[in-house]
């Protein structure tokens, strides 16, 4: 895939020819085996996938050719998301439920089976390297599902170095998400009011769909409301996608991807692309899932405790692009951009996008806490052009409590 990840090539191109990107000509960047498909690869690109980004070592959807209607499908509709790039990470043994709140910057204390909390986790300087859900299954046995980074290596380590009575492994579990006003509607269809109707937000249960296993969870990264369905054999993903697809043709359902505009408008953070490596929880907006007044220990909390102490210093604001400022060319960003006030650098736009709701530019930016009080006004320069942003009240919409 080359810039913009839209390419001349599909995924299986052979790499050292010459080939360019039919967007912009730019030398296109070949991808090997390394890079994994998901079990609905080939259903994504029957649907007419045109780009894909990487994620967690996977090929992620990223559009399907049309932006407004996969917006208007998603908030008015339903659409079908390949998330299966949201790996899961197994922690199960005896020592797991101690492991696994050991890891998280979040107190589980009181996470119940069939239920699963959003749950920051951290390094030893109190940085944010993930911002995983954590499923419980079973007293035992815990499904953390991680955003882009090798956090199954960082949960390995730790628990090899603790002694730890626990197996961590990937398991076979790859989540297609429904989101959307009628996902509840599609969801009762294809398992039933008397599932559906009890699963409150964050709750899971185990069902069955034509012989197919899956995990069902109330959850997504949109605010429209939907459910990943957590797939627990990968070969029947296409049978999987094909039959939620032939059950949702009544309620307008569509191919989607995660959309950057929804979830800017509802205040949904998107890790390592909101944040730099040296964000910690509370800079990030997460304070509300970080525990400092708990007995007991977790990675990073002598780090959060000090940085508490001595006064947070940045922290993630929506921004608003003002109409004045003029053009800020092709949306989202590729890498942040500095951000000005009164002339000196206070930070970075982080993302920027189109708002179909608010009819203007929104963004995301990293900046001095100095900076980030509501109405302030601060400059940018995107593709040459010096724009003009104002800090908007946090978030767009009002933001979840998982």
């Amino acid at each position: 895939m080359g810039r913009g990840n839209q390419t001349n090539k599909s995924p299986d191109a052979q790499p050292g020819l010459n080939h360019r990107c039919v967007c912009c000509g730019m030398p296109e960047i070949m991808l090997g085996p390394r890079v994994r498909k998901s079990p609905f690869f080939e259903a994504t690109v029957a649907a007419g996938v045109s780009a894909f980004t990487i994620y967690n070592h996977m090929y992620m959807p990223t559009s399907y050719g049309d932006p407004a209607e996969e917006y208007r499908r998603l908030t008015e509709r339903v659409a079908l998301w390949d998330v299966a790039s949201q790996r899961q990470i197994e922690i199960v043994g005896p020592d797991a439920a101690s492991l696994t709140q050991y890891l998280s910057a979040r107190n589980l204390a009181g996470l119940k089976g069939g239920r699963a909390r959003y749950a920051p986790i951290c390094d030893h300087d109190g940085c944010l390297i993930n911002d995983p859900v954590v499923l419980r299954l079973a007293d035992d046995r815990f499904w953390l599902s991680i955003a882009d980074s090798d956090l199954g290596l960082w949960a390995k380590a730790v628990a090899a170095e603790r002694g730890a009575d626990v197996r961590v492994f990937e398991p076979d579990a790859s989540p297609l998400a429904i989101q959307g006003p009628l996902a509840e509607d599609l969801a009762i269809d294809l398992f039933g009011a008397d599932v559906v109707g009890p699963l409150g937000f964050f709750h899971h249960v185990g069902v069955e769909l034509d012989g197919i296993r899956l995990v069902l969870c109330r959850s997504g990264w949109s605010k429209q409301n939907g459910f990943e369905l957590f797939l627990t054999d990968r070969s029947r993903g296409v049978e999987l996608w094909d039959r939620v697809m032939a059950a949702g043709t009544r309620f307008g359902i569509g191919p989607g991807t995660p959309n950057a505009s929804e979830r800017i408008e509802s205040g949904l953070l998107s890790f390592g692309s909101d944040n730099d490596p040296l964000t910690d929880p509370f800079e990030a907006g997460l304070g509300t899932w970080v525990n400092l007044d708990g007995e007991y220990d977790f990675i990073g909390k002598a780090a959060l405790l000090a940085r508490v102490e001595s006064g947070i210093e940045r922290a993630l604001v929506n921004v608003s692009f003002i109409d004045d400022s003029g053009p800020v060319g092709p949306l989202p960003l590729e890498h942040p951009r500095a951000v000005l006030l009164e002339g000196q650098e206070v930070g970075e736009l982080r993302n920027a996008v189109w708002s179909p709701r608010l009819g203007q530019v929104i963004g995301i930016g990293l900046v001095k806490r100095s900076a980030g009080t509501p109405g302030t006004r601060l400059t940018v320069d995107v593709n040459g052009v010096v724009c003009s942003v104002v800090v908007a009240p946090e978030p767009f919409g009002a933001p979840r409590r998982p």
